[in-house]
Formats: C-alpha cells, structure tokens, sequence
C-alpha cells in the first residue's frame, strides 16, 4: 500500500508535563484508523501534529508530496454572517455542485433538514456541526482528520456518517484518522485502532472490539496493577460477544480466544436480583404514562396543528396518545430525531412537564433523579473543592446486591469513576468536562434514587470511563431510563428501547436497528405523498381518525398483530445473524444461503412496517 504520512520520534512537551516521547508511526492508503486513549492523553494534540497544525517539540512528520489533508476541528469555527450554502459549496455555481453525485450524497445525508439559505447564526448546536461536516466532507482530501466528528449527531446522522465514510475511503482510497468515543462508530469504520497513553501511541488491529480483546491479552500479562482495566474490559468483552446482536453478523476478531478468555465472566447484570431489589425499594408501581398527550403554544410562524384534545390553532402537539407503564429495574432506552419530544417524555416522568391531556400516575415511594446535560447540581459548589463536596452527603454508598454487594465511601466510588486521591483537594470549577460530568453523576447516586433518567451521559467522557460508569450503572438497582446518541451505550445499558415516532411512543423489539428502519420508511413516505398532503388525506380537520366504528377497531387490531409479527421476526432476524456468525467463514456457499434467509426476513419485516405506518397514519 502507498504510503501517505508518517512521523518520526515525535516529543511534545507541555511546561506541566511530556505528551508524547519519541512517537513513530505512518498511515498508508487505505487506512481508517480510530484513535481512543483517557481524556487528555494528547488524542487532538496527536491529530493536530499529523494534519500540521501543530509542530512538535521535536522530531518530524512527512507527507507524501501532493497529499490533501482536510480536518474537523473540535471547536466550531462557522462564521456567523455566513449562509449554510456559502459554507458548504462556497460560491460554485449550483449547475457545479448539483452535478457532483458526493456534494448531493452529503447535502442529502446531513442537510436534508436545514434551509440552503439559513444563516449560521441562527442555527442549533447540532445543525452547525453538521453544516461543518458537510462542507469537509464536500471537499476532495487524500487524508481526512476527524476529531469528535459524531458530537451532537443524533443516531440517523452518525449511521449515515459511518456509512459514507466507508464508500468513500475504501481499503484503496486515500486515509482517514478519527478521534471520538463512539464506540459504535469506531467499531463500523475502522481497519486499525490507535491507544494513545503513557506518552506513547500503540497501535492494534481492527476496529473497537478487536481492540478490547487485544487489550485484554495484553492485561492479562501486565502487573497487578492493570488489574482494575482489565476486568473493566474482560467485561466489555463478555458483553460484545454475548449481548450484542449487531455485531454478531462481521466478527471482528478471534473468536475462539474470545470465549476462552470469557469463559469464567458472569453476565454483566444479575438482572433477577437486581429487579427484586427493585421491587423491593419500589413496590409495584413506579410511573404510569395513560393516553399522555402534550401540546405547547406554537411559536410565531410555527404552524400549528391538532393534537386530539380539543386544542387548535395556536397550539403544537409534541406527544400524543403516550401509553406506558414503567416497571421496577426496567432499563430503557429512548430514541427520537432531536426535537421529537425525548425531553418532553422525561419531563413527563420526573414530574416538571404536565400533561395536556390523559394522566400520569408516580407511586407512592418513587424518588426521581435527573442527570441533566447542562449540570446544574454543580452550580451551587463550583468554589468548594471535591472533598468537601461529597463530605456534605451520605458516608456509604451500597453497590450491587445479595452477596455481592459492597459498601463503599464516596471516595472509594471516585476511585471507581477515574479521579485520583489528588483530584479531592481540587476546586470543582477546575476539574475538567469529565470529571464535572463524573462528578454529578456520583451526586446523584449519592441521594440513593430508585428511578435514574440521564440526558445524554456521554459528554465528555472517554471510553475508559464509559466502561466504568457501565460497570456502575450494571450494579445499580432500581429503574433506568437513558437517552442517548451513542448507540454503544445505549444498547449496553439498557434491556429494551423505545422510540418516538410522529409524537407516538413505540416499543422496539428489534431495538436500534429497527428504529433506523421504521425512520428510513418515515422519509421515505414522507419524500414521495408530502408530509402535509398526508395530514389531510389521512385524517379530517380536526386531526381525529378518517376510520370510524367496526373499521377503526378492526385497524387497531391489525395494528397489534403486526406488532407482534415484528417482534418474533426481530427474534428470528437475531438467531438468524447468530447462526451465520457461528457458521464456518471458509464454507461461501452456506455462508450465502443464510445471507439470502437473513435479507428475505428483512424485507418481510420491512412490508409488515410499512402496513403498520399505514394503518397508524388511518387512525390519526
């Protein structure tokens, strides 16, 4: 393979410490590299070296002579004043762009949503992000340098993303290094992964779970002081070969030594102990959401609609018809494009959102925390210093259940989530983005909650300290409930996932992949009948169902049944992929025929959806 840049005994130095010391390491054609190592080890500085926008302290980077590098820097650097389509294609002509197939593929992928002509300015966090990626990835580049490219990108855009990059940068087309936690996305994209730790880089083949596994090798030959790792990593190990259906259909890895070094790993959740803990600091009701529906006035120039309840014309529904009765230990996941109404349903369930119509019913002994995205527990102690922080609060903390369970300090519980004794002498306001993300989380534990709703926990942590709070959260009883945009955590977490769909809540049993189906089908009916074409022809003006007596009954019946169908063939879909990953890769022709079962199981799956769109459209 041709080679594209390379370094050569890189040192970088800090007055406060050494970054890296005589670093050597090159990317060839073909190369999608995933960098990961602990919060500020050097991953941006390292990328920063390699694209050159950082000079070593010594040593040298060399790049191939004609070689395009393109980066995707952390920060936002979006001119306000400009427009999305001048930040995108600059001042091409649109006969130009429009005819590139890559510039209409990117602008379809992570721009379908945003006005051409919107302002920067005026646009979210989440919009200004993919507006910066669009116009990278617009662009032509030998080597592309991506640093946190999936932050506040919701599932649909980081499968996207994941899948672009792969067409783009095959194994013999130019190179591609990523830095980001997204575990998921680490694992869909890369032919190696580089560690950076210790002052060092260390280099390991495959994607994220070929990575675990070599970690885990090389633990399990280090000192005992790499015990703590390597049992936090065995365990993620257990999980991507046992839980995770996903991956099961390409390992990765060696299979083999993968179940010999798991073979002595319980299942990452006592999950009957830990519901009967449940049930025991719950009771049997914990929040019942029936016929919910939320509406909020409608902002000028927003259009309104219907939400079922009476209210018109000046109102907007965010949810409606929300039936859901959350059970004691049940650990759920909620999914949803960004403003489908998540926050609204955890409001719902914590108490600070009311409901427009319908009723919510909390039991009686229900004590609900929230970890917030924007850490308000924080506020009151930024000038305290951690020690003096948790010395407020309770002095134990139990951990885990029957005879597993262990009674544990606040500042053995620190330990647990990465902070050094050290840190305890340290303002809050000088911790850093982890740290304060690690810190309020342990807050919130501290209070001893039985229901636990968090906001997108994964901000700002690596995944050293995802896995640790993964391991906490797997001892923790009572009930979960998360939402989130990394599609790692989210299936490592939680049992089951939930989803909101045109303001309904939906169970999915077949979990992530089947919500990116049920979206795919959404955009797909939406593009071709046009979205308010569909309201009036789906339902009278008021908003309530075009089906009426016998027809309307005989609908919601249909409507149950083919969830049911979906269900089992979610099942079968998931033994089928397990089937295949356990059969023998040399034997192609069987390999074949059990690819062709898997896709006409799918296709099935995807008719039974499209009915269920249709049949739920009916009924309003």
């Amino acid at each position: 393979m041709a080679h594209l840049l390379g370094a050569e005994g890189l040192h970088l130095e800090y007055p406060t410490r050494v970054v890296f010391d005589s670093v050597s390491l090159g990317v060839n054609e073909g190369d999608r590299i995933g960098i990961v190592g602990r919060n500020g080890d050097g991953k941006s500085s390292l990328l920063a070296m390699l694209s050159g926008r950082l000079p070593p302290d010594s040593g040298r980077v060399t790049v191939r002579g004609g070689i395009r590098i393109g980066v995707l820097d952390q920060q936002d650097v979006l001119d306000d004043d400009a427009t999305v389509s001048q930040v995108v294609v600059g001042d091409a002509p649109e006969h130009e762009w429009a005819g590139d197939a890559r510039v209409r593929d990117v602008i379809a992928g992570l721009l379908a949503d945003i006005p051409w002509d919107a302002v920067i300015g005026t646009l979210s966090g989440g919009q200004r992000r993919r507006t910066a990626l669009a116009a990278l990835l617009s662009g032509d580049w030998d080597v592309l340098a991506l640093d946190e490219p999936t932050n506040h990108l919701d599932v649909e855009a980081i499968t996207w993303l994941a899948q672009h990059l792969k067409r783009r940068w095959s194994a013999s087309a130019g190179g591609l290094l990523v830095v980001t936690h997204d575990r998921w996305f680490l694992d869909e994209i890369d032919t190696a992964t580089w560690e950076v730790h210790d002052r060092t880089v260390e280099p390991f083949e495959g994607g994220y779970a070929a990575y675990i596994l070599q970690r885990v090798e090389r633990d399990r030959m280090a000192a005992s002081s790499e015990a703590k790792r390597q049992n936090l990593a065995r365990k993620e190990l257990a999980w991507l070969r046992r839980g995770a259906p996903a991956r099961s259909t390409k390992p990765k890895f060696r299979i083999d030594a993968a179940n010999e070094l798991i073979s002595d790993v319980p299942p990452i959740r006592d999950s009957v102990s830990l519901r009967a803990l449940a049930v025991s600091r719950l009771g049997k009701e914990v929040v019942d959401l029936v016929d919910v529906g939320v509406s909020f006035p409608a902002r000028e120039g927003a259009s309104a609609t219907n939400d079922g309840t009476g209210n018109d014309g000046g109102e907007l529904a965010v949810l409606r018809d929300v039936q859901w009765r959350i059970a004691p230990g049940e650990r759920t996941g909620i999914l949803g494009v960004n403003g489908a109404g998540k926050s609204t349903l955890l409001g719902l369930i914590s108490g600070s959102v009311q409901p427009t119509s319908g009723r919510v019913k909390r039991g009686k002994t229900v004590k609900v925390a929230s970890l917030s995205q924007r850490m308000d527990e924080l506020d009151e102690h930024l000038d305290d210093p951690v020690r003096i922080v948790l010395s407020r609060l309770r002095t134990t903390y139990t951990l885990g259940t029957g005879s597993k369970a262990q009674e544990l300090t606040p500042g053995q519980m620190l330990e647990r989530l990465g902070f050094l004794s050290a840190q305890l002498s340290t303002p809050v306001k000088d911790l850093s983005g982890g740290q304060k993300r690690r810190l309020q989380l342990l807050l919130i534990l501290l209070e001893q909650p039985n229901v636990l709703i968090l906001d997108e926990p994964t901000n700002d942590l690596d995944t050293d300290m995802l896995a640790a709070i993964e391991d906490l959260l797997d001892s923790w009883p009572g009930t979960l409930i998360v939402v989130s945009h990394d599609r790692y955590f989210i299936e490592r977490v939680t049992d089951q996932q939930y989803a909101i769909l045109d303001r309904h809540l939906r169970h999915l049993p077949g979990g992530v992949d089947e919500y990116l189906r049920l979206r795919a089908l959404e955009e797909r009916r939406d593009a071709s009948s046009g979205g308010a074409e569909m309201v009036v022809s789906t339902g009278a003006a008021g908003g309530s169902s075009s089906l009426g007596g016998a027809a309307l009954r005989d609908a919601q019946k249909e409507i149950a049944s083919l969830e049911r169908r979906l269900g089992k063939l979610a099942q079968r879909i998931d033994t089928a992929r397990t089937a295949m990953a356990e059969h023998d890769q040399s034997d192609y022709v069987g390999l074949g025929v059990k690819t062709d079962a898997i896709a006409s199981l799918e296709r099935e799956a995807e008719e039974l959806e499209e009915r269920w769109f249709e049949l739920t459209e009916a009924i309003g």
